[in-house]
């Protein structure tokens, strides 16, 4: 059974424009090392709060292992305001 994960964080509003061409990198990263294609959204009225999307994923701890390894390469958490990146992972019943 596929998994799909869901990646929050806020996104510091003076760096957010340097920050979405890294998470853009990301995809291409985490897409050639795992065949799933990420996309990103951000919250109704709250911009700077971004949620990264991985769906139908088959193979859920080769997919954590390339989101944190690539966020860590592209020092994504120097973009962020406060508390991280925060995963959930979530399957259809």
């Amino acid at each position: 059974m596929a998994w799909s994960f869901y990646i929050y964080y806020r996104v510091d509003p003076a760096k957010a424009g340097l920050c979405e061409p890294r998470v853009r990198e990301l995809f291409k990263l985490v897409h050639k090392a795992t065949g799933v294609q990420g996309r990103l959204m951000t919250k109704r009225g709250e911009a700077n709060l971004w949620m990264e999307v991985y769906e139908n994923v088959p193979d859920e701890s080769k997919l954590e292992f390339e989101v944190a390894d690539a966020a860590g390469k592209l020092r994504i958490q120097d973009f962020l305001q406060g508390g991280g990146r925060h995963v959930e992972c979530f399957r259809d019943v």
